[in-house]
């Protein structure tokens, strides 16, 4: 613990930046779930602090998320009564902390790099096209929409083009204003001067946002944003009014069958997303330290206990916050949990002074967060590995665009198992011709998958001339294929082919080839 504490002096300007990115996020989402505007709080609350602590990640950050808005939804809608979905949401907690103890972690480990990369990409390309039109004021779609069809029947595209028919001049000047000052930030001047640098550009764009709304736009003839442009939390009259935005899940409800449907399905989900989440983080991480995947599962596990105990939604490690923290300097795990305490101190005692805060400035933030994350450098690199890397993370990248976060992994990865089968397909099999000379070699792992190119080049043998299979470079070869060489074998006598056949243990052992073979007369075969 004392180790965190040293980095303290980039930990706690950062957990402000992600406090300030996280609030209308979580307000967003809850919005945009049918739940109350308090329940996407509290899941940031216990995200931050609960797993925060809990977490083996130094940057996670983790929350209420856009993936599961629709699941949220769907699963208040299926059980009817909101402390019923609240149950739901503490046995999806208790079945991911079962999916840790069983190491169900490892299934990030088999989504390739590719996707990753192009998963990082795309929340990069999502968080500039959602946020433009919030950066010039058309807040007609919820803060922290992740996906390419909109509640209000807008797509990604569509909302830019509407926003231009809806500038709101003081958002719009905000805006911008906010992305110079950043961009102005991350120049060498800025991080050459020992004080400077020492604040976050994020936090100060922010504050930047507040003062031109609040006390520049006036003088400038410019109208003062309006409630709609700028933060919403609920204001609590007392703390009696405080305590009564908490809902308690109400046990009765542990036998209905929907209740359980929707625990399995939340905990699946918002298992997968951490996952990959996680290994995305991982990967921004300057240090490269590793999260260890199954405590992050219990983490996360306890943490919708707590969420759920206390009223709040599902939670997960997002991307764009934790984004958002690697982007501010964070440095340890400190960020995350004082962003959580800054969180619960918010709404307790100044959320009319948060409530200042411009929709436009911290559109301003992620607009810059995604531009770190998808720069044209990226796409160059994964370009220069070679097709097999490029198409899966472009690919990657569309579909993530096109429709949400885990369907568009889902495609990655297929695609990028298609390269790996259609690699092995052909370096597998080597068909080497020279004259009346013939080479057929197998390497690697040859499946029931090469027999047909297998059968194809047995096939292109003629009669009357010489042939060498080898056999002996393959580490396995299914008995499919071994069926067909044996029965080319069968017939090779008939069209007077000469063959050579070299082996190893391996194959001897699953009786490869157990034709007697005809030896080739001629040298020529062993030097192609």
């Amino acid at each position: 613990m004392t180790a965190i504490f040293k980095s303290i002096g980039k930990d706690l300007p950062a957990s402000l930046v992600v406090t300030l990115v996280a609030l209308p996020l979580c307000l967003g989402i809850a919005l945009a779930s049918g739940a109350t505007l308090f329940s996407g709080i509290i899941a940031g609350i216990v995200g931050g602090i609960v797993t925060g602590l809990l977490s083996g990640s130094q940057l996670s950050v983790s929350g209420p998320a856009a993936g599961l808005t629709t699941i949220v939804a769907l699963a208040i809608t299926r059980v009817q009564v909101y402390e019923a979905f609240l149950l739901a949401v503490m046995l999806a907690g208790a079945i991911q902390i079962v999916l840790g103890f069983v190491k169900a972690g490892i299934i990030g480990d088999y989504v390739p790099n590719s996707v990753i990369k192009g998963m990082m990409a795309a929340i990069g390309i999502i968080l500039i096209m959602k946020q433009l039109p919030h950066l010039i004021g058309y807040d007609a779609n919820f803060e922290g929409d992740e996906n390419f069809i909109q509640p209000n029947q807008e797509n990604t595209f569509t909302a830019i083009r509407n926003a231009i028919n809806y500038i709101t001049p003081t958002a719009a000047i905000t805006g911008i204003l906010s992305i110079a000052l950043l961009r102005f930030w991350e120049t060498s001047y800025i991080k050459k001067n020992q004080l400077l640098k020492l604040i976050p550009g994020p936090l100060l764009a922010v504050i930047a946002g507040v003062v031109i709304n609040q006390w520049l736009a006036a003088p400038l003839h410019l109208e003062v944003l309006e409630k709609k442009h700028l933060v919403t939390l609920p204001v609590a009259d007392s703390l009696t009014s405080f305590f009564s935005f908490f809902v308690f899940p109400d046990w009765q409800y542990i036998t209905k069958q929907e209740v359980w449907i929707s625990a399995g399905t939340i905990a699946i989900v918002a298992s997968l997303e951490t996952l990959l989440g996680i290994e995305a983080v991982d990967k921004l991480d300057p240090l490269k330290r590793i999260t260890p995947t199954n405590r992050e599962l219990k983490a996360q596990g306890i943490g919708n206990l707590v969420s759920g105990f206390f009223g709040g939604l599902p939670i997960t490690s997002v991307v764009v916050r934790s984004s958002a923290n690697v982007s501010a300097g964070a440095q340890t795990k400190l960020s995350t949990i004082l962003h959580g305490i800054f969180l619960l101190l918010s709404v307790i005692f100044i959320p009319g002074l948060l409530n200042k805060i411009p929709l436009s400035a911290l559109a301003a933030v992620l607009i810059f967060t995604g531009y770190k994350l998808a720069k044209v450098s990226l796409f160059r690199a994964f370009f220069k590995k070679g097709w097999d890397q490029f198409i899966p993370f472009v690919i990657t990248i569309v579909a993530i665009l096109l429709s949400d976060l885990l369907i568009g992994i889902v495609v990655g990865i297929l695609v990028g198992l298609f390269f790996v089968l259609y690699s092995n397909f052909h370096s597998s099999v080597v068909f080497v011709t020279d004259q009346n000379n013939y080479l057929l070699r197998l390497r690697k792992d040859v499946s029931f998958l090469n027999k047909p190119i297998i059968k194809t080049k047995l096939d292109l043998i003629p009669p009357d001339s010489s042939a060498m299979i080898d056999a002996s470079r393959a580490d396995y070869i299914d008995k499919d294929v071994i069926d067909e060489i044996n029965q080319f074998l069968e017939h090779a006598a008939l069209l007077r082919i000469r063959v050579e056949v070299k082996k190893n243990d391996y194959n001897v052992n699953h009786q490869l080839i157990n034709q007697p073979a005809i030896l080739p007369d001629t040298q020529s075969i062993k030097a192609l």
